[in-house]
């Protein structure tokens, strides 16, 4: 991966390999910070295993962390006015250990 300086009309060329464009699925973040930096663990829990692995993990500026805050309410906003709302209440939140479902047995 080589490194680009920003071409004349202010642009960046990034570059997305296969790989990362697949995406990794994670069903639950955790947010950690110090005085200099924001870390974003994101997990995956799975129905009726005792141990989530964390798939990948984000260290952030205080800056940044703002900027995607904000990146972020404006991305939700935008889906739930062409989507409608999106269900979920923020001061209910319980880790789910079996997503309210049986849990299967071989």
């Amino acid at each position: 991966m080589e490194n680009q300086l920003p071409d004349q009309d202010g642009q960046i060329n990034i570059e997305l390999t296969d790989e990362i464009a697949d995406g990794i699925y994670a069903n639950l973040a955790m947010i950690a910070h110090s005085n200099s930096e924001f870390i974003v663990d994101f997990i995956r829990l799975m129905p009726g295993m005792p141990k989530a692995k964390v798939k990948s993990r984000i260290i952030l500026t205080p800056e940044h962390a703002k900027r995607l805050l904000t990146a972020l309410k404006d991305n939700i906003r935008k889906f739930e006015d062409t989507y409608g709302d999106i269900n979920g209440s923020e001061d209910a939140f319980r880790f789910p250990t079996q997503f309210g479902g049986p849990i299967g047995e071989a």
